[in-house]
């Protein structure tokens, strides 16, 4: 955890449950098969302490070694597997996009209730913007859907993200429907946890509470 978010954990989290027992750990959503590099701390507490000792970090479901070791930014798809666990897959290939010989994890999702308001940009930083650039994304001016994503060509006949496909890249079924704006729907998908994130917790809390 960094240094600096450890006082606040303490007084605001810790302190504030001091009757639950607490388990902290951090989870990858591309460890669950969602294309994105996500890294996010969890806390989960138990009143008792025979559930606590029950419950166990959730284990990976995928692999996605093969985009591990980079180099610029870009992902050559290889032949590296870790065999019993299937693929996570990169950002093009999990839109259904044409194979253009590599492919990449998409960089972390901005939520746009943050920074700049009432923007169409899930853009975070100038090497987030190379990233989708290698995968020719196009990942500002997102559109409400597919249809006018298309309609709106984006520079350099990059491929440009709807609010669907932004909702997929965070782990979302295909036919998930989201409501508001499109900045705000941004919001709703960059604040959220990574569902099959999420559920993997939730199953592994219900494995714990189960055996009370």
């Amino acid at each position: 955890m960094n240094p600096k978010f450890e006082g606040f954990v303490k007084k605001y989290i810790l302190e504030e449950l001091k009757s639950y027992k607490i388990k902290i750990f951090e989870m990858h959503t591309a460890d669950y098969g969602v294309p994105q590099r996500r890294r996010r701390i969890f806390f989960v507490g138990f009143r008792s302490k025979k559930d606590f000792a029950r419950f166990t970090q959730p284990e990976g479901t995928h692999s996605w070694d093969r985009f591990k070791k980079l180099k610029d930014n870009k992902a050559i798809n290889s032949n590296i597997f870790d065999f019993g666990k299937p693929n996570t897959m990169g950002v093009r290939e999990s839109l259904g996009l044409p194979d253009l010989d590599f492919d990449n994890l998409a960089p972390t999702i901005r939520s746009t209730f943050t920074g700049k308001r009432n923007t169409t940009s899930i853009l975070n930083s100038s090497a987030s913007q190379k990233t989708w650039g290698d995968m020719e994304i196009w990942a500002s001016g997102v559109q409400s859907n597919r249809q006018k994503a298309s309609a709106f060509p984006a520079k350099f006949e990059h491929f440009r993200l709807s609010v669907q496909d932004c909702g997929i890249i965070q782990g979302f079924p295909e036919s998930w429907k989201f409501a508001g704006a499109v900045y705000q729907i941004l919001g709703q998908i960059g604040n959220s946890v990574s569902p099959p994130v999420a559920y993997a917790v939730a199953v592994n809390v219900a494995k714990a509470l189960k055996n009370a």
